[in-house]
């Protein structure tokens, strides 16, 4: 394989920017930083001054261009792996649904399935499972099927991540169920993270699951207990418990644009994580379409239920970066930590994701000063270009 080399780009860290620098590809990896120009050899890519950052990671994503997770088909996988590099996003976590059991083991093999068979440079790396319900709060449903929601279970869970070939990563559960304590002390020690959501949880019980092993919450404020003077809720430990990472969407619907700032301003580049949870209507037209059984309404860039109830977003990472950069002013270096590192690093993949470093994996995107994606990269393959689409 040749090498290729990206010149004339802003190389973003966490801590610092490199101007007008340089970097080499070999192989699917990145082969060479520099502060300066490269000797060029193979194909040469003009960054044209552009911001350069390292591939996002949607840990919380159910579809996308028609495609679904729960439809438990190949197809689906491989569509939503080619159409996320339009958006930025290099790696994915792809996250399940509350429904029958039958449906979710379904999912999950075919996930694992794909998983194990995706080739390298093959659009946006799937990095494993998100298993979002059936372990959640009847009172905090939201687009989760009621009808299917069940107490945390470990054998369930051990049997799922066996049918999953073991590639479930992430597990929601809501705290203060019945068997959620012992639930989360089990699945933590098997180097599974699981997230707190769909939870009703008082503040002491939130701890009490952190002192177990939980070290993530489910997007923020949604289908959660409240900040309140008298119980500060999830929304409160999620502020104030510096061991969780915390999932924001930011569609500016799902969260108020002031209460994203309200809680970065708490949470911090540290543990701030942007997420989708889009559905297989992103990139679609207004209409009806389905996520997890039932049917959802697109219009207005919102997805509701037939009751009005927000079923997931049509957002993309690119949009959730720009209005997070725009309204809560952040910098480049904040905006690569929400968007890679950080969940690289919850994931345990930081060895090869989530930073622009020698011997990582060629996970790169190109911004201009507006924050639109330019050129996607995924493991040394150029996956989208903006410019070969106009």
């Amino acid at each position: 394989m040749n090498d290729m080399v990206i010149t004339n780009v802003d190389i973003v860290f966490t801590d610092h920017t490199i101007s007008s620098g340089s970097v080499r590809i070999r192989e699917g990896k990145i082969a060479e930083v520099s502060n300066g120009a490269l000797e060029t050899g193979g194909t040469v890519v003009d960054g044209k001054g552009r911001v350069m950052v390292p591939g996002f990671i949607d840990v919380h994503i159910h579809g996308a261009a028609g495609h679904d997770v729960m439809d438990a088909v190949p197809e689906a996988l491989y569509g939503m792996s080619a159409q996320l590099p339009k958006e930025g996003t290099t790696s994915f976590l792809a996250t399940t649904m509350t429904q029958s059991r039958d449906n979710i083991t379904q999912a999950l093999r075919n996930a694992g399935t794909f998983k194990e068979s995706q080739k390298c440079g093959d659009g946006a790396e799937m990095l494993g499972i998100h298993l979002e319900g059936p372990f959640i709060s009847e009172k905090k449903a939201g687009a989760q099927h009621p009808d299917h929601i069940i107490k945390p279970s470990v054998d369930l869970f051990h049997e799922w991540q066996q049918e999953s070939r073991g590639h479930i990563k992430l597990v929601t559960v809501a705290p203060e169920t019945e068997g959620a304590a012992a639930f989360i002390e089990e699945v933590s020690g098997t180097g599974v993270v699981c997230s707190l959501g769909h939870s009703d949880a008082r503040f002491d019980q939130v701890t009490e699951a952190v002192e177990k092993g939980a070290r993530h919450v489910t997007h923020l404020y949604n289908q959660m207990s409240g900040l309140h003077h008298r119980e500060p809720g999830l929304v409160g430990a999620a502020f104030m418990n510096d061991r969780l990472l915390v999932e924001m969407i930011v569609d500016h619907i799902h969260v108020h644009p002031d209460a994203v700032k309200l809680a970065y301003q708490n949470i911090g580049s540290g543990r701030s994580v942007l997420i989708t949870d889009a559905m297989r209507a992103k990139c679609l037209p207004p209409g009806t379409y389905d996520l997890g059984g039932q049917d959802v309404f697109v219009e207005n860039n919102e997805a509701r239920l037939a009751d009005g109830t927000l079923a997931g977003s049509i957002l993309t990472l690119e949009e959730a970066a720009k209005k997070m950069k725009q309204h809560a002013g952040l910098s480049w270096q904040e905006l690569v930590s929400i968007t890679s590192w950080n969940a690289a690093v919850q994931l345990g993949v930081e060895d090869r994701k989530g930073s622009i470093e020698q011997g990582k994996d060629a996970d790169l995107v190109l911004l201009d000063e507006q924050g639109n994606v330019t050129l996607t990269i995924c493991r040394g393959k150029i996956s989208y270009n903006a410019e070969e689409v106009q």
